[in-house]
């Protein structure tokens, strides 16, 4: 387990993770890239609910941009 000593002062104050952090949070869960501060600070001060809804439209919005590449990918195609 790491010391608070070792996480970056400006995460570790009491407040949630704001919009923009929480959506990166999100991404780096798609690609399993997140780093143990920022994990950390999610865990200790972020509750659940934003981060299911940033889940629930950056999944929905990955989906319809596959929806619009194939798709164009067919018209290209001719089929």
């Amino acid at each position: 387990m790491t010391s608070d000593s070792n996480l970056d002062p400006s995460q570790t104050q009491g407040k949630s993770p704001s919009m923009w952090q929480t959506a990166l949070s999100v991404l780096a869960a798609f690609f399993g890239v997140q780093n143990r501060a920022n994990r950390e600070r999610d865990f200790r001060h972020g509750r659940p609910l934003p981060f299911i809804v940033m889940g629930l439209l950056l999944t929905s919005g990955l989906i319809g941009l596959l929806v619009l590449v194939v798709k164009f990918a067919l018209s290209q195609a001719g089929v």
